[in-house]
């Protein structure tokens, strides 16, 4: 595996110089900035193309070391960001060219996302969340941008059975522009791998509990933790029943990964 290649994505798009994508930890992510992401969006949705812009954070990175079906999910991906402030501390440990500027996640790019939604009459299509949530979450993007054009869909079904059938009927006659799977890792990530060929083409992007802030039931962390690199922490004292294993014991898990780092970073690299 290359550790910094050229990507190929960047031809439609105005921000430069082209990224670079990286290995990192023992998978690939992509040197991108929101604002990089949100042309790439809007650049495929101009075109009528299908892509998938996946994430990586410790949580995905210790799922993708465990689960075959989240490295072929990730194979598949054409843009992977870095939702992770620590991967990015690590990254320039390792003396990769990334920066604070290069963490991509929800919280930050949201208002950009929905105002590009609005101004271009992009279709967007979210599934996720429980279906009591869906009208507050839709509400409160909809008091912001209320020319939004927003489906929802609950993320409880049945993903092998007629709901699941149910809802890419749906989906096929809805025919978004833009795809949000709100489901938590690794089941969005395995409903999208899963469904792949009969979704509609748009740009997916796997959120998580996007939604669920927007819907007021789950504690947003301010901004400003993002970019000290210390929400995880804030977030742990919020849920630390659910998140204590995620950020106390898994990362120990990426030790054989942070090695092979190592090891590379030993040899000079060119970028």
């Amino acid at each position: 595996m290359d550790t910094c290649r050229q990507s190929v994505f960047h031809d439609s798009l105005t921000e430069a110089p082209p990224f670079k994508r990286l290995s990192l930890l023992g998978a690939e992510v992509d040197a991108v900035t929101p604002t990089y992401v949100m042309e790439f969006v809007g650049a495929k949705v101009a075109a009528g193309e299908r892509a998938i812009v996946a994430n990586h954070n410790l949580h995905s990175l210790y799922l993708f070391q465990k689960r075959a079906d989240m490295r072929a999910f990730y194979a598949r991906a054409d843009l992977i960001e870095i939702d992770s402030t620590p991967m990015i501390a690590w990254g320039r440990l390792m003396g990769l060219p990334v920066s604070r500027q290069h963490r991509v996640t929800y919280l930050d790019y949201r208002e950009d996302f929905w105002a590009r939604a609005q101004a271009n009459g992009w279709r967007v299509y979210h599934i996720g969340g429980e279906a009591a949530h869906n009208d507050y979450s839709k509400a409160a993007i909809l008091n912001r941008y209320p020319d939004v054009h927003l489906d929802l869909h609950t993320g409880f079904f049945d993903m092998a059975g007629a709901e699941n059938d149910a809802l890419l009927a749906d989906l096929a006659a809805k025919k978004p522009d833009v795809l949000l799977v709100g489901m938590g890792m690794p089941r969005q990530e395995t409903w999208i791998l899963t469904n792949l060929d009969r979704l509609p083409d748009c740009v997916i992007l796997p959120v998580g509990a996007a939604f669920d802030y927007e819907a007021g039931v789950m504690y947003t962390p301010p901004r400003w933790t993002g970019r000290l690199g210390i929400e995880w922490l804030v977030r742990f004292f919020h849920e630390p029943k659910r998140l204590f294993e995620r950020y106390f014991v898994e990362p120990w898990h990426l030790i054989p990964q942070a090695l092979n780092d190592v090891s590379r970073r030993l040899v000079p690299i060119d970028f």
